[in-house]
């Protein structure tokens, strides 16, 4: 008996040639922990799609061909993909994931004029494709996921995230997006890339933050590190008031993963995947480490915190020096957000308020 788990539709198609004459199976939400878990005495193949991969191989086996037959002469104006809300277009969907709004789903955009010319037609048609596609059906559907897949208004999936139909032009425009819904609005994956509005609207908001922006919100990280982690962290364990202490500690590390996107040119997703999207990052600089042993510290156990809170602001510092942001020779935090806030060329998001960020 033989059981391969993989984890790509493209792998599985691969494995189908390879192993001719060998049934396979897909893993379903059906399924516990999303591996089949009696397969008998023959041997099969189990396979374990990521929701983006099932996604790309449903629109090319599935839509592509419907769309280039009945709207080929529309297609250099629709984009087609995987983006916004979902563990699937964050790219960290496991067997977890698959109980819920999982499944062969994916996005066509078009601009308004296009949506009121052919928009009707074109739901029709994507309603009509197939509702299985290599095992799987789409999981429960929550009232609250209405409108993430299908046929969208490229102004209307926009202002959902930014609050208005394109990107924002001023740094108070910039501010004014919870950074979270920036992640949403770029993360996921485009199967048929023209130029549209879509795309280019996706790659000024990629370009990522002005500089003035991004310093002024890691100016915000830093004096809030700097408060919740360098002083009252401490003034709360010898309290011993250890509700306080732990708040102030997971805000510590909270605002630590915030500046490590910052100095990545990264948006920083919500909470729930932060911490994943962190560990992808190309500098790290050992921070994944320091914060992991601070989240495993008692809440009053401050012996234990002090070296490590002492390291992720040394290796912060570090990072800001090596990308030009402060010369300071300082390891209180708040001293360097204003050292970062005073490379701000536009005088009045310099003097904002420094927390606003």
């Amino acid at each position: 008996m033989r059981v391969v788990r993989v984890g790509a539709a493209g792998t599985a198609m691969e494995l189908a040639r390879l192993f001719r004459g060998v049934p396979m199976v897909l893993s379903t939400p059906s399924q516990p922990r999303g591996v089949v878990s009696d397969i008998g005495f023959a041997p099969q193949l189990v396979i374990a799609t990521p929701g983006a991969e099932l996604s790309r191989g449903y629109y090319r086996d599935c839509g592509r061909p419907l769309l280039y037959e009945r709207f080929g002469q529309y297609m250099d104006a629709l984009t087609v993909g995987l983006v916004g809300e979902g563990s699937e277009c964050f790219g960290f969907d496991d067997w977890l994931s698959m109980d819920h709004d999982y499944g062969p789903s994916f996005c066509i955009w078009l601009s308004d004029g296009l949506f009121d010319e052919i928009g009707g037609a074109l739901s029709e048609l994507y309603a009509s494709l197939p509702q299985e596609y290599m095992g799987v059906r789409y999981a429960y559907r929550r009232e609250q996921s209405a409108g993430r897949r299908g046929v969208i208004r490229t102004g209307d999936f926009y202002r959902k995230f930014l609050g208005t139909r394109t990107a924002p032009e001023t740094p108070r425009e910039w501010l004014a997006i919870p950074e979270t819904y920036l992640a949403a609005a770029t993360n996921g994956v485009l199967f048929h890339v023209p130029d549209t509005e879509f795309v280019r609207t996706r790659e000024k908001l990629l370009a990522f933050y002005p500089e003035d922006v991004r310093r002024k919100k890691l100016a915000a990280s830093l004096v809030r590190m700097a408060h919740a982690g360098q002083v009252n962290y401490f003034r709360m364990a010898r309290r011993e008031d250890a509700v306080a202490a732990r708040l102030a500690l997971d805000q510590f590390i909270e605002h630590a993963m915030c500046a490590l996107y910052l100095l990545n040119r990264q948006y920083c997703p919500y909470y729930k995947w932060m911490w994943r999207g962190l560990e992808k990052l190309p500098r790290q600089a050992g921070l994944p480490a320091l914060l992991r042993g601070l989240a495993a510290v008692g809440a009053l156990d401050a012996d234990a915190a002090e070296p490590l809170v002492d390291a992720v602001c040394t290796n912060i510092i570090a990072l800001l020096h090596e990308q030009g942001l402060s010369e300071l020779d300082d390891g209180y935090l708040e001293r360097q957000a204003y050292a970062v806030t005073g490379g701000i060329a536009d005088t009045a998001i310099r003097n904002l308020p420094v927390l606003m960020g």
